[in-house]
């Protein structure tokens, strides 16, 4: 039911993001065929404050996610099961709403909603036992092809965006970062193995319900580079290792 409903969003978000961008095609032809006293007229008009909001496709991070043990990445020797593969543990998100206010044409300051996921990949075959008080592993003694163990989170950042003015090209740097705060969704256990095939546990897992953290993005043009911190634990107080806590990092689109 949840793949049914991300589906049906992902695909009306495309619909309001490729009618927006017509949209703005047609502004920017309008603006070309005006005389350049008009341009500048209309460049100063859109430097004045102003209030939007908006369905849209944006800010999607494709990265990497680490995991700190009390400051260190390397793990203590109670909390060795939770070890990545570095290359293979993800972080995957986007943005499908944002409100904000422009102050000028610099400076803007909005506030977002968006899923964001992180795929960590267990170097030890163990399973993460669901409906446990606190968390817990289950030793079933099978050799794991991929062992893989999920968080999906609603993710709202607060945004404060620096830009440049435009190159010749017509592009410009953005500076962009500010808290931001998550609601879980739900956590997944997806295991592959010769003995016992595909297997896929949905359960909270003992995951923090709310997290909370800051980012910062760099970029240009559509493109960028981030980075996330998250200062909260990622289990639930008392439910898992305490000082365990996630960074991720990587590319995006979408300023």
């Amino acid at each position: 039911m949840k793949l049914q409903i991300i589906t049906g969003l992902l695909c009306l978000l495309t619909m309001a993001a490729i009618g927006q961008e017509s949209k703005q095609d047609s502004v920017e032809k309008k603006e070309k065929a005006v005389t350049q006293p008009e341009t500048a007229a209309k460049d100063s008009s859109r430097s004045h404050p102003n209030f939007s909001i908006q369905l849209t496709l944006s800010r999607i991070d494709l990265g990497l996610a680490k995991f700190t043990d009390n400051g260190s990445f390397t793990l203590s020797a109670p909390n060795q099961f939770l070890e990545t593969d570095t290359w293979k543990t993800h972080n995957v998100g986007f943005e499908f709403f944002q409100m904000g206010y422009r102050f000028t044409h610099h400076f803007k300051v909005y506030l977002g909603a968006g899923i964001d996921w992180t795929h960590m990949r267990l170097k030890q075959d163990v399973t993460i036992k669901p409906g446990s008080a606190t968390l817990d592993t289950i030793e079933r003694n099978i050799d794991f092809q991929k062992n893989r163990f999920s968080s999906t989170y609603l993710r709202i950042p607060l945004s404060v965006q620096i830009r440049t003015n435009d190159d010749r090209k017509g592009n410009k740097i953005y500076l962009v970062f500010g808290p931001e705060i998550g609601f879980l969704i739900n956590g997944k256990v997806k295991q592959v193995s010769e003995q016992e095939g595909k297997e896929k546990v949905k359960d909270d897992f003992n995951l923090n319900p709310f997290r909370y953290g800051a980012f910062g993005r760099l970029g240009y043009d559509d493109f960028g580079i981030y980075v996330k911190y998250y200062n909260s634990d990622v289990f639930a107080d008392d439910q898992g290792p305490k000082g365990f806590k996630n960074l991720n990092f990587g590319v995006m689109v979408g300023f």
